[in-house]
């Protein structure tokens, strides 16, 4: 069966909204929302599955291949500007984080035997938690990214600080895709061993009841 392989699709939008007001504290808001659809694939085998996943599996641009699940990030947000000791400084952030988890739904999981069930279930696990993985990585960086701008020192004037704010971002959400393909890259080399291992876990747990 094949690897879960999340790729992911980052796209950066940050609102840039200027709003020269009255010097205070500066104020942040981290928004996020996650939400899971699911795509059906059918079979009674282990190699109907397989191809079930490969056919029936979410498309990805930047692999031209399709993959057995799959996180769609999107971040966005404003950065709000206050005039501070006669300079343009943050005066808000607010970052906010879309994530949609695609995951496989085996219909006919219920009529299957056991063997194949077992296999079925561990693999779908383990596919759903490489997928949370990457909505857990998103989710630290826009707390960093937040955090970033909120450190951001006052400049001359709005356009530059508009265009101090721009920098930071492009930069955030290199580090994110950087921080994701490596968690993929890890994933891979230990997918054999691991799958293994929670094989073996659960025939364990069965035996046991």
């Amino acid at each position: 069966m094949p690897m879960p392989s999340g790729r992911i699709s980052s796209t950066a939008l940050l609102f840039f909204a200027l709003a020269l007001g009255q010097a205070g504290n500066a104020t942040a808001e981290t928004v996020f929302s996650k939400s899971f659809s699911y795509f059906p694939i059918g079979g009674r085998t282990a190699e109907d599955l397989d191809k079930g996943l490969s056919a029936q599996g979410p498309l990805m641009k930047s692999t031209g291949a399709r993959h057995p699940g799959a996180t769609k990030i999107k971040f966005g947000g404003t950065v709000t500007y206050v005039s501070r000791g006669g300079k343009c400084a943050v005066g808000s952030a607010k970052v906010t984080l879309n994530t949609k988890i695609i995951l496989p739904r085996w219909t006919n999981r219920k009529r299957a035997g056991r063997d194949l069930a077992l296999v079925w279930d561990t693999l779908s696990s383990d596919i759903k938690r490489h997928e949370e993985r990457h909505a857990e990585i998103a989710r630290t960086h826009a707390r960093k990214l937040e955090s970033s701008f909120l450190t951001l020192r006052p400049e001359a004037d709005c356009e530059r600080m508009q265009a101090s704010v721009a920098r930071v971002s492009e930069t955030a959400i290199s580090d994110h895709d950087r921080d994701q393909a490596r968690f993929d890259r890890t994933e891979a080399v230990n997918f054999d061993r691991r799958m293994i291992r929670l094989l073996q876990y659960r025939l364990d747990a069965i035996r046991k009841k």
